[in-house]
């Protein structure tokens, strides 16, 4: 495998880690909580400017948590509009989103987009832009001091210290979900109707689960800031669709055997994912063919299943 090949695959895999809190968010929402949860495209876009912010002042930690819990209001907003206000999943998904559009506007500064750099006065009295201090740009300062390597590939950096956090979020998620409140979401999104009927608060556990869903697609989005350097206000566009693509082509290969397994599957599916992609790059595919791309690998994930019992049922035809 050439040296460039290898740096594509480690790009993409880069950008997968970055993307999979987004899917195990979409999976959380979708297939847990069995919610249509639109709130996705905004929240991911309120971590980006929210971490922006915070980065920008000084904190770039603490921005990645500012984003996490600006998610999870979004999500408590949702939340609240579904089971308070009696409005339908969808629409309160979209509201939310609608009104996040404007307060996102508001934190980039009334701009489309704000890059991750501040303001200084050099030693002649002068203002310059200085490139803030992210995670990246510390992790990966680390790895040349504890490597010795000055060209170390940045992409390798980023996709170390992604696939620890990742790792902690998807374990944390798995251990939360084995507990009492997990066990009440889990069962809230099977049978809400039986979870009222055994006196559990359906209401609580699914404002809880719409909350943690959009608090990991807002950490996706704030890492994805400070990775790339800047927040775009319509980054968030077809989130969603990503979001499905991943967890749908996670299960192709793991199936759905429960929460666990569901949480591994839809980070395999968001690194499966972007290697897609990054394949469809290779062979010149215009930027904007890209949604029309992840339109056609959530239709053809989902037509496997039904592909395969089909299959199945012709081999049983021909052997009886």
């Amino acid at each position: 495998m050439s040296m460039n090949a290898l740096s594509l695959i480690v790009s993409a895999l880069s950008q997968g880690m970055i993307y999979a809190p987004m899917a195990m968010g979409v999976f959380v929402s979708f297939r847990v909580l069995n919610t249509p949860d639109l709130t996705i495209d905004g929240s991911f876009v309120a971590g980006m400017c929210v971490c922006a912010v915070v980065t920008i002042a000084g904190h770039p930690l603490l921005g990645l948590l500012c984003g996490l819990l600006a998610g999870a209001l979004a999500g408590l907003i949702t939340g609240i509009l579904q089971t308070r206000g009696g409005i339908n999943a969808i629409l309160s998904g979209i509201l939310t989103m609608t009104g996040l559009y404007t307060v996102n506007f508001m934190m980039l500064g009334g701009q489309s987009n704000l890059y991750l750099q501040r303001t200084q006065v050099n030693s002649a009295g002068v203002e310059t832009q200085v490139s803030s201090d992210t995670l990246y740009k510390s992790f990966r300062a680390f790895m040349v001091r504890l490597t010795g390597i000055r060209q170390l590939d940045p992409n390798l950096s980023a996709l170390i210290v992604t696939a620890l956090i990742v790792a902690l979020a998807a374990a944390a998620l798995s251990v939360f979900f084995l507990t009492r409140t997990g066990m009440a979401i889990r069962a809230t999104g099977d049978n809400e109707e039986m979870v009222r009927s055994s006196s559990i608060n359906a209401d609580r556990a699914r404002i809880l689960g719409i909350m943690i869903a959009n608090a990991l697609v807002a950490f996706s989005g704030a890492l994805l800031c400070e990775q790339q350097r800047y927040a775009d206000l319509n980054f968030g566009s077809g989130m969603l669709v990503v979001g499905l693509a991943s967890v749908i082509i996670g299960q192709v290969f793991f199936g759905e055997r429960g929460v666990t397994a569901g949480i591994l599957s839809a980070v395999t599916g968001s690194l499966v994912y972007r290697l897609i992609l990054q394949g469809a790059y290779k062979i010149d595919m215009p930027s904007y063919g890209v949604k029309l791309l992840s339109a056609v690998i959530v239709v053809v994930a989902l037509s496997i299943p039904r592909i395969r019992r089909a299959i199945a049922e012709k081999r049983e035809e021909r052997a009886a």
